[in-house]
């Protein structure tokens, strides 16, 4: 009988009516008379009471109503209250997202292919010069927004030269469009790949006739994945790991500067390297730790480590190939609170064999989940 009253819809909106009248008075208490104040204190007190007390519904009903008047009589309307609630529910979700992305979840954008195959970067396909059957529309919407695939199609409808490309118009982490000119005839593109003229080849000054293919690419977008700031509150993060960082403070080498470390991006890798610890890497393609060498048996190393020597194939995993620091049997000593991070495309990573170790404070996170596109890489996949 009791958890029936508690429950009733009157009692409820009871509840909240006094709540809500709460709030509102507070938030005016400096801009209202003393005796409108208690007027409406007392109101707000009185059906508490009733409610407290489990009278009936009637008496309930009542009470509300009497709040309801005293509120309408005593408090101060505000001006436009549709579009101030509008406001207020939007300033808190902004703040809630925001409050996510900087202590639980921030979403990323893989930048390149230096983590293939376990993360891709945009990768593309030049189909200029061939007969290719593009899908119907439907198919092409579909496509993009489930697997990330698209296709870029201009032909110049006048002889020119490609001249400038415009920044995109961007939304949150995606491109909606960009601008290209070819002459003096303009042309709109719709999703475009980040790094447009380098996935579709264009070279400032490149001459295009009439009718002739500027972009025919087909084009698969890079993995977008959220990383986890949370965990690593808690614990240092450990070996084989994906993590995210800044490069803020990475400095290269003058004997690699010709792989300068741009200083205000964030890069993801696979830390192999703690601090205190000696590294090499052997002839077949092993990371050795402080003379320990790595194999498929090490936790989150064996799809790393298993190749077949000597067997290279594109976009496969490839072991680590000695380079940089770490070249031709090189030792390399990573320095107290430093990691060492390499990139899964062993032969196409700008990592730590370039510009050796980075402070942990660095470290932004760890990878967690892949949300778009939705391939075989989606979700928690092992890593």
């Amino acid at each position: 009988m009791i958890l029936k009253w508690l429950l009733s819809g009157t009692v409820r909106q009871a509840v909240q009516m006094y709540r809500h009248v709460g709030r509102l008075l507070h938030s005016q208490r400096d801009i209202l008379e003393s005796q409108a104040f208690d007027a409406i204190q007392g109101s707000v007190n009185s059906l508490r009471q009733t409610v407290r007390q489990g009278a009936s519904n009637e008496a309930i009903a009542q009470g509300m109503e009497n709040l309801e008047q005293t509120a309408n009589k005593r408090l101060i309307p505000h001006a436009y209250p549709g579009a101030r609630e509008n406001v207020e529910v939007m300033l808190v979700a902004i703040a809630v997202a925001m409050a996510i992305r900087t202590f639980f979840l921030q979403p990323f954008k893989i930048p390149t292919g230096s983590m293939q195959p376990t993360l891709y970067g945009i990768t593309h396909d030049d189909l200029r010069g061939q007969k290719v059957d593009l899908p119907n529309p439907v198919s092409r919407f579909i496509n993009y927004w489930i697997r990330g695939e698209s296709y870029l199609h201009v032909v110049a409808r006048a002889p020119g030269q490609f001249t400038r490309l415009e920044e995109p118009a961007r939304l949150i982490l995606f491109n909606l469009r960009q601008t290209l000119w070819v002459g003096d005839e303009s042309y709109t593109i719709w999703f475009p790949p980040d790094n447009l003229a380098q996935h579709c080849g264009l070279i400032p000054g490149q001459t295009f006739k009439a009718g002739e293919d500027v972009i025919f690419t087909r084009v698969r977008s890079g993995d977008h994945l959220f990383v986890d700031r949370w965990t690593y509150n808690f614990r240092r993060p450990t070996r084989g790991e994906i993590i995210v960082f800044q490069t803020q403070g990475v400095h290269t080498d003058e004997r690699f500067a010709q792989q300068d470390v741009p200083q205000d991006q964030f890069y993801i890798k696979r830390l192999v390297g703690l601090g205190g610890e000696r590294l090499k890497i052997g002839e077949d393609q092993h990371l050795n730790v402080d003379g320990h060498r790595l194999d498929s048996a090490t936790p989150h190393f064996e799809n790393i480590y298993d190749f077949k020597p000597g067997e290279y194939k594109v976009n496969h995993y490839f072991g680590h190939v000695p380079l940089g620091y770490l070249g031709n049997g090189q030792e390399f000593i990573v320095p107290p609170k430093h990691y060492v991070v390499m990139g899964d495309n062993t032969r196409n990573s700008l990592d730590s064999r370039y510009w050796g170790s980075f402070p942990q404070e660095n470290v932004i996170g760890r990878y967690w989940f892949v949300y778009w596109p939705i391939t075989e890489r989606f979700g928690w996949a092992p890593r």
